[in-house]
C-alpha cells in the first residue's frame, strides 16, 4: 500500500534550536578568535533575525561594550558584558536589510568596527503607518507588539525603526522575568481559535530557555509571582467551559501547585455581555496579583467586570463593572459611583492591572457600551479608552481619576483587544489593538474572520501620555494583541547556553462522545483532500482540506481500541477572537492537534468522510507520559 497522505516528523523549536547553538560553539571552539577577527553567527537561534552572537578572546579579562550604531545616534543600542577572557556575546537590536555597524569596545579603551549584514524582513513584520513623537521625548525602550491577526511579534524603536522580530507566531502577553527573560504563548495551537501547549520562557535573542506545557492549554496572561512560580490563565481539560481557570505554575518542575475555577464563585450566564457564550461565559483575558491585599484581580470579558478573589480562599471580594442584569445576591459586590466628575462603566474590557496606591487601571474596549441589548450602540458610535478607578472597599464606592480615548471616539475604537501600562503618577500608555474598518466606518465584523475581504482593515493605535498631553504615539497596519515597552539587554544572563527544558504536561485531547457509523473499507484517502500527518515528540497534526458540510473524523484505531476525534467543517462563528493569528483565510483548510498524553500502543490512522472511513496507510506509536 502506497501511503496517499503526506507524513513526516517536525523536530521541536527547542530541539532545532540545540542543535544550532551545538553547531554555534563547536565552530568557535576550533577557532582562533581575537578582537580584530572575531567570531559573528547571525540569528543563532534560528527565529529572530535581528540578533547575532560575536565571539572572541583576551588574553586578560577584561569587560566588554557591545554596541549597535543607530541610524541616528538616539537610536544606538549599547551594553557592557562582565570580565572575561573568553567572550561570546548576543548582539540584538540590529536593523534588517541593512549593513550594521558594530562595535566592540575593550574596557581599557581598545575598539573594533565590524559590519553585520542583514536580509530584509519578511511579510510578518507590521507597517509603520504614522509615528508622533514630542521633540523632547527620549525613551532608550523599545515598544513591543504580540501578534493578533498575520503579522509577527516585533519591537518598533521610539523614531519608528523595527529593531527585534521573531519569524514564529509566539502569542499573548510577553512578561518580563526578574532574570531577565520574559514569558510568552507558544505557537503550538491544540485546540482553536488560539489555545496554545503553554508558556515559553525566552531570551530576547529569541531562545527557548523552558517549555511549560499546561494540561488546559494557555491564553492570554500570565505573570511572575513573588517567589517566581508563574500565575496563567488556563482551562478545564475538556474545554466544556472555556477562559474560566487560573493556575498556580511551580517554576521549576511546571507541575500545577494551585488551581482557582472562577465557576466556584461566579454563576455562568449571570451579567452577561454582548458576547458572552455558554462555553465561554466569562473570558478571561487578563490578571494581575496584588501583594498588598493577597488577591487576584481579573478581567472578564463576557461579563463586562473585572472582579478581584481572595488567593488563599478563591472567594469572589468584590466587582468593578455596571451591575445593571445581575442578581441581587451580587449586588453587595458591586461598587457605586462616587465623585462628580465624568465617569463610565467599562464594557468588554481588556489589560486589567493594580497601580501601587490601589487604583484600578483597564483598556475600557467598549464594544456594545450597555448590558442590556436594546440599548447596544454600533462600533461606528461607541469608544474605546484607557480608564484608572478609584475604589474604596470600607465604603464600596468607585470613582474615575482619568481617562485617554474616549474623545477620539471611532478611530480610536477597539471592539476586542487592548492594554493600559502605569509608568507613574500621570504617566501611562493606551494601546488600542484591535481598531477595524469595514470601508469608511468601524467594522461589526471580526477582521480575523475576514482576511480576504478588501473592505476589512486592521490599525492598532499606541500612546504614551504624560501629564494629559500625547508624548509619542505610533499607529501600524494591523491589529496586535498587548504593547509592551522594554530594553533589549538587561543586568542578568544576557546568553544562557545549554539546551533548554521542556515542564509540565499536555493535556489529553478530548475525543468526540459519539460514534459516527461508517463502512471500512480498503480504499486511501482520495488525493483531492490534500491530507497531511505531521507527527511531533509529543502530538500529531493532521492537516486536510475539506468543503463546508462533510462529516469527518480522525480515528487512531487498533485491536483493542479505538478514538475518535470530530473535526468541524462548519465556518467558524467566534464571539470572541483576541488572537487570529491561526485562523486560515480558506476555511476549508482544518487543522486537528492530537497530543499523545493519554494514548499508549501502536495506532492505525483513518479518516472518516460522509460515512466512509478511508485509510491513510499510516502507523503512530503513543506512549502515556505517566507509563514507565
Amino acid at each position: 500500500m502506497t501511503d496517499r497522505i503526506s507524513y513526516r516528523f517536525c523536530q521541536g523549536l527547542r530541539a532545532r534550536q540545540a542543535e544550532a547553538e551545538r553547531s554555534m560553539l563547536e565552530e568557535f571552539a576550533r577557532g582562533e578568535y581575537t578582537l580584530e577577527k572575531p567570531f559573528i553567527r547571525r540569528n543563532p537561534y534560528l527565529i529572530n533575525p535581528l540578533s547575532a552572537v560575536i565571539g572572541f578572546r583576551t588574553r586578560e579579562e577584561t569587560a566588554v561594550t557591545v554596541t549597535v550604531l543607530g541610524k541616528r545616534r538616539e537610536g544606538t543600542v549599547s551594553h557592557t558584558f562582565p570580565k572575561s577572557r573568553e567572550h561570546l556575546l548576543p548582539v540584538l537590536g540590529l536593523y534588517g536589510g541593512y549593513d550594521n555597524q558594530v562595535e566592540l569596545r575593550l574596557y581599557e579603551g581598545q575598539a573594533r568596527r565590524f559590519t553585520i549584514a542583514t536580509e530584509e524582513l519578511g511579510e510578518g513584520v507590521p507597517s509603520l503607518l504614522s509615528l508622533h513623537r514630542e521633540p523632547e521625548y527620549i525613551c532608550e525602550d523599545l515598544c513591543f507588539f504580540t501578534p493578533s491577526l498575520g503579522a509577527l511579534a516585533t519591537a518598533f524603536d521610539a523614531w519608528g525603526e523595527v529593531r527585534w522580530h521573531l519569524t514564529v507566531p509566539v502569542i499573548f502577553e510577553m512578561t518580563p522575568l526578574k532574570n531577565g527573560n520574559f514569558l510568552i504563548g507558544t505557537e503550538r495551537v491544540v485546540e482553536m481559535p488560539y489555545y496554545v501547549s503553554g508558556l515559553y520562557e525566552m531570551t530576547m535573542m529569541g531562545k527557548i530557555v523552558k517549555e511549560y506545557a499546561i494540561p488546559g492549554g494557555f491564553h492570554h496572561d500570565q505573570l511572575e509571582m513573588e517567589d517566581g512560580n508563574i500565575l496563567a490563565l488556563t482551562e478545564g481539560e475538556s474545554y466544556e467551559t472555556v477562559e474560566d481557570m487560573v493556575v498556580l505554575l511551580d517554576r521549576k518542575t511546571g507541575e500545577i501547585r494551585r488551581t482557582w475555577d472562577l465557576k466556584n464563585c461566579l454563576t455562568p450566564g449571570e451579567g452577561a455581555s454582548g458576547g458572552c457564550t455558554p462555553r465561554d461565559w466569562f473570558h478571561g483575558n487578563a490578571l494581575f496579583y496584588d501583594p498588598n491585599t493577597h488577591s487576584i484581580t481579573l478581567s472578564g470579558r463576557h461579563v463586562d467586570a473585572i472582579v478581584n478573589i481572595d488567593y488563599d480562599t478563591g472567594e469572589l471580594n468584590w466587582i468593578l463593572g455596571d451591575p445593571e442584569t445581575w442578581p441581587a445576591d451580587k449586588q453587595s459586590y458591586f461598587f457605586a459611583r462616587t465623585g462628580e466628575g465624568e465617569f463610565d462603566w467599562p464594557y468588554e474590557q481588556h489589560g486589567c492591572l493594580v497601580t501601587p496606591d490601589g487604583g484600578i487601571m483597564c483598556f475600557d474596549n467598549g464594544h456594545y457600551r450597555s448590558k442590556i441589548r436594546e440599548k447596544f450602540r454600533l462600533n461606528k458610535d461607541s469608544f474605546s479608552r484607557g480608564v484608572l478607578y478609584r475604589i474604596d472597599r470600607e465604603t464600596m464606592t468607585i470613582e474615575q481619576l482619568w481617562q485617554y480615548g474616549k474623545e477620539r471616539g471611532e478611530e480610536f475604537f477597539s471592539s476586542y483587544i487592548g492594554n493600559v501600562a502605569w509608568y507613574g503618577e500621570d504617566h501611562y500608555l493606551v494601546h488600542s489593538g484591535g481598531i477595524q474598518y469595514d470601508g469608511a466606518h468601524a467594522s461589526e465584523r471580526p477582521a480575523a474572520l475576514y482576511q480576504r475581504d478588501p473592505r476589512i482593515r486592521g490599525e492598532s493605535i499606541t500612546v504614551e501620555v504624560f501629564r494629559g498631553k500625547v508624548i509619542w504615539e505610533m499607529k501600524l497596519k494591523g491589529n496586535f494583541y498587548r504593547a509592551r515597552k522594554l530594553l533589549l539587554y538587561h543586568e542578568q544572563e544576557n546568553l544562557p547556553l545549554g539546551e533548554g527544558s521542556f515542564v509540565g504536561r499536555m493535556g489529553v485531547t478530548p475525543e468526540f462522545g459519539t460514534q459516527i457509523p461508517a463502512e471500512l473499507c480498503k480504499e486511501l484517502l482520495p488525493a483531492r483532500y490534500e491530507a497531511e500527518l505531521v507527527e511531533e515528540e509529543d502530538r500529531f497534526v493532521f492537516q486536510a482540506v475539506f468543503e463546508g458540510g462533510q462529516v469527518v473524523m480522525l480515528m487512531l484505531e487498533n485491536e483493542s481500541e479505538e478514538h475518535g476525534y470530530f473535526i468541524s467543517t462548519a465556518k467558524n462563528k467566534f464571539n470572541a477572537l483576541c488572537c487570529g493569528a491561526f485562523i486560515k483565510k480558506d476555511p476549508r483548510n482544518i487543522t486537528l492537534n492530537v497530543n499523545k498524553a493519554g494514548l499508549w500502543g501502536v495506532f492505525d490512522v483513518r479518516v472518516i468522510v460522509d460515512g466512509k472511513k478511508y485509510e491513510t496507510g499510516i502507523r503512530i506509536a503513543c506512549g502515556d507520559q505517566k507509563r514507565e
